[in-house]
């Protein structure tokens, strides 16, 4: 039978969330042999009664990010205006971005009910995999849709020719493939790692950086592991999305203003994504090093951070996308009910 001692007063200090345990010995323990272990996830136990107001914000933004993301899938799965191959990667980002905030925002929501929240550890390791792995996967549909949008302003007499539907299925296992790469290697090595108890997960979710730190030994080879994973990812996505822009803006000077002005409404939508998911991420790197926050505040940051962008994106591509704005009001059209037939004048039947 395990006790727990969990003080959530204001003034306790974040240590006092430890759970004691009668058969659980205080010494290293290997993960992979030992499958009984079970990590506990300190989440926002400090905020108290404030947890509600956070529980409803996370709900209704999660509740939007379902519903907006389905509905782009939906359309371009159903409707044949939108089968340019624009929308076949943006229904691809959509899934990504679902299954994204899936892996962490409903399991936030369930610790922000309950006092204690715990994980296996093959849990644990599996959400910790899937949020990165998505994460890159993300970044790198979005890089896709970049080439897209180079092929389609650089080259447009070609671009049927080129994005083919095989093409564009090689692309999105690319995207996917290499979101396993740049995650499988630090995820191995965290498995294989040997961890002291109290199992505390300082964080809402298995955040990697978080479980690292309960590790036994050394965990310098790593850290370096996954920085340069991260690095990969990031500076190779990065550079790809800048020299396809480059490319389109070397294009765009050559062309006369009302090319102009077509072109950049091509890009307009993905450019401003690409800029908010960038920005949010650097915003968020640089205030984790320069600012002096408490645990609590960088959970939430984390939080909107990984939140944003797969909620704005609806949004920001039904705003810019004439043909998605018209698909989504077709189809909820659609399903509104047949209005019902006016009466027939009584005073008129004999």
């Amino acid at each position: 039978m395990e006790l727990f001692l969990f003080d959530i007063s204001p003034e306790s200090p974040r240590e006092s969330f430890l759970p004691l345990s009668t058969n659980h010995r205080s010494g290293s323990v290997n993960v992979t042999w030992e499958p009984d272990v079970t990590f506990f996830i300190q989440g926002l136990a400090s905020l108290g009664e404030k947890k509600m107001i956070l529980f409803v914000i996370l709900l209704l933004g999660y509740i939007i990010i379902l519903g907006g993301n389905s509905m782009i899938i939906f359309v371009a799965l159903t409707d044949s205006k939108l089968s340019s191959p624009m929308y076949f990667f943006l229904s691809n980002l959509s899934f990504v971005d679902i299954v994204y905030t899936t892996t962490t925002i409903p399991n936030m929501l369930s610790g922000l009910l309950t006092y204690v929240k715990t994980i296996s550890v093959p849990g644990c390791f599996l959400q910790m995999y899937f949020f990165i792995q998505l994460a890159v996967t993300g970044r790198a549909i979005l890089t896709v849709m970049a080439y897209d949008r180079y092929v389609a302003i650089c080259n447009p007499l070609r671009y049927t020719a080129i994005m083919t539907r095989p093409v564009r299925l090689i692309l999105i296992a690319g995207a996917w493939s290499f979101g396993a790469f740049c995650t499988l290697p630090p995820a191995a090595m965290g498995w294989q790692q040997s961890y002291c108890s109290p199992y505390v997960v300082r964080h809402s979710w298995c955040d990697p950086s978080s479980v690292r730190r309960l590790a036994c030994g050394d965990t310098s080879v790593d850290s370096i592991v996954s920085l340069s994973f991260a690095m990969v990812s990031l500076l190779t996505t990065g550079v790809l999305i800048l020299t396809s822009y480059a490319l389109i803006g070397v294009s765009m000077s050559r062309m006369g203003v009302a090319q102009r002005l077509k072109a950049v409404g091509t890009c307009a939508a993905h450019l401003i994504v690409v800029s908010i998911s960038y920005g949010s991420a650097s915003f968020v790197y640089i205030s984790y090093r320069v600012g002096n926050f408490s645990p609590e505040v960088r959970i939430i940051v984390a939080v909107l951070y990984s939140a944003l962008t797969p909620f704005l994106n609806p949004m920001i591509y039904s705003l810019r996308s004439k043909e998605l704005r018209d698909s989504i009001r077709r189809t909820l059209s659609g399903f509104r009910p047949a209005a019902v037939s006016p009466r027939k004048d009584v005073s008129t039947v004999s």
